[in-house]
């Protein structure tokens, strides 16, 4: 059967993007179609700067809102990345496969380098080797498909070129993962800067739908959302007029409808908007509601994590060993 590995990083609270272009595939597809593994990157959150209580907070949240969402522990894998050591252990044999140039030109290292330089907190180490341990992260489980976002897939790409540079070198021990990316909003932007990411840990939360937000809040935000210059009516074209590509995707991303086709029934961004917010506060009021009622027995989550863990362990553990002996290291 098919192994697919992803997770996300506990920097922020889950938005509308991550549901969308994540966790909403691991649920309808991920975890019925495969040996499916999804992970609290815990580590990576370490990278920038950050506050311990509110990691803590924000990764127990994260893992809640798996739940909340619908992966099932029963069908799949939920743990947290730092109750498994071999993330660790293999990472550092990553980093010695891995060039220095390679790290260097990852898209995401070069944009998070320049802001902790611009607020002077200095680039942290971990930040240019992240990539090798994303690499472990994924291949320490054999995985066959990486079903990310749009901007992981150079990170992915890299990981490919890390398990055939190993295998080459030392002998096949890494099985070669591919992506995987959904075909409707895989990158949901900002609706403010709809050139940009919804992402978790913006300055600004005006443009992020967060997966907690109250209906309220999700409408306010919609309908103040960035459309485009002119009178040319409601069409779908992403490069020249993002600000209604990207609520058409949306919407479509929500009902199951074609993002150019949906853009048809439109004469104004009133009305599109509305249909939005509606279709946004619907998709996610069962999240929300099951998320309250998890939050509520928090010893449930944790016994899902650490049986998660466990199951993790011992899926990695052979395969680290097996890299460390292919490397030359001696057996303890």
């Amino acid at each position: 059967m098919t192994r697919i590995f992803s997770g996300i990083k506990p920097t922020g609270h889950l938005t509308l993007g991550n549901y969308l272009g994540a966790v909403r595939q691991w649920v309808e597809a991920g975890q019925y179609e495969a040996e499916s593994l999804f992970c609290v990157v815990d580590l990576h959150a370490l990278t920038v700067e950050h506050d311990p209580a509110r990691l803590r907070r924000l990764s127990r949240q994260v893992a809640t809102l798996f739940l909340a969402s619908g992966l099932d522990p029963e069908r799949c894998t939920l743990f947290v990345q730092s109750h498994v050591s071999e993330h660790t252990r293999l990472a550092y044999l990553m980093e010695c496969t891995a060039t220095d140039g390679e790290l260097r030109r990852m898209i995401q290292y070069k944009e998070k380098a320049a802001k902790a330089q611009a607020s002077g907190d200095g680039v942290r180490l971990s930040l240019l080797t992240y990539p090798a341990l994303m690499a472990a992260d994924i291949l320490a489980y054999d995985t066959d498909e990486v079903p990310v976002g749009e901007d992981q897939r150079q990170h992915v790409e890299l990981t490919r070129d890390l398990a055939v540079r190993f295998n080459q070198r030392y002998g096949h021990t890494f099985t070669v993962p591919k992506v995987t990316l959904p075909t409707v909003a895989a990158r949901v932007m900002d609706l403010q800067d709809p050139r940009s990411k919804m992402g978790k840990s913006h300055d600004s939360a005006a443009g992020i739908v967060y997966l907690l937000d109250e209906p309220g809040v999700i409408t306010k935000k919609v309908m103040r959302a960035v459309t485009d210059s002119g009178d040319g009516g409601v069409a779908y074209d992403r490069d020249a007029r993002p600000g209604v590509a990207n609520l058409l995707d949306v919407l479509a991303a929500c009902t199951g409808g074609d993002p150019a086709a949906l853009a048809d029934g439109y004469q104004g961004y009133g009305a599109l908007k509305r249909d939005v917010a509606e279709a946004v506060v619907e998709l996610l009021r069962p999240v929300r509601e099951r998320h309250a009622a998890l939050a509520a027995d928090p010893a449930e989550v944790e016994r899902v994590l650490r049986a998660g863990a466990a199951r993790a362990r011992a899926l990695a553990a052979p395969v680290v060993d097996r890299a460390y002996e292919a490397i030359g290291l001696l057996a303890p």
